[in-house]
């Protein structure tokens, strides 16, 4: 999870041939920070843990709602599932400068970026059916502290992927990176990271179901 911080801004679409990215215009962004609903105790104040996360039951259930944020573009729903501010200030101050803004104007504006993207290309104009989250267990990886310039340690894992059927025809596309706190998996990068463009741009479109990963990132 890199600290360097990135301006947002919108630009026209554009397509990757390494990695088949598809970046699309989604306008000019409001980026406020997301976090717990208000009186909610939230995640990110409390202490870390090494707990690995779940990939059964819990994590489809997270990923279906990032899959309601994604068809409906709201990053209010998706909230719950993206990583507490709370926590990532936890990770990074003392590291890199000013973490409240580089979790504001990059993880969170990349955020909203991609959610349109994400929302344009499967939810417009007809709207796919989410089939399911395929994930490599094996993929997972403890990142120690000081690791990857955070100063407290956390399960990170690459490219899981959400499934869809949309025309009668399979289509996939990878959440670029989930990392853990207190055992629950995080979306912390919902595209790819880094990125050739700051634009909102998917991660590794297949027509298939596609092989979660690949390894390595943090």
């Amino acid at each position: 999870m890199n600290g360097s911080r990135s301006s947002v801004v919108a630009v026209v679409i554009g397509v990757s041939a390494a990695r088949r990215l598809t970046t699309i215009v989604v306008g000019t962004v409001l980026v406020l920070s997301i976090g717990a609903p208000a009186g909610a105790a939230s995640p990110g104040q409390l202490p870390q843990n090494n707990r690995e996360p779940s990939f059964g039951v819990s994590l489809t259930n997270e990923m279906r709602l990032l899959v309601r944020a994604i068809s409906s573009n709201s990053p209010a729903v998706g909230q719950e599932v993206f990583f507490p501010e709370g926590a990532y200030l936890q990770m990074k101050t003392g590291v890199i400068p000013s973490p409240a803004s580089d979790y504001v104007e990059r993880l969170v504006a990349f955020y909203r970026l991609d959610l349109a993207t994400y929302h344009e290309k499967f939810f417009t104009p007809t709207n796919a059916t989410f089939l399911r989250v395929d994930a490599n267990a094996r993929l997972a990886k403890w990142i120690p502290p000081g690791g990857c310039e955070n100063r407290i340690g956390y399960w990170h894992v690459p490219g899981i992927r959400l499934v869809f059927e949309r025309n009668h025809e399979v289509v996939s596309v990878a959440v670029a990176s989930l990392i853990s706190w207190r055992g629950v998996w995080y979306v912390v990068h919902l595209g790819p990271n880094p990125r050739p463009r700051n634009v909102g741009t998917l991660d590794d479109y297949q027509i298939g179901p596609g092989t979660p990963g690949p390894a390595g990132g943090c």
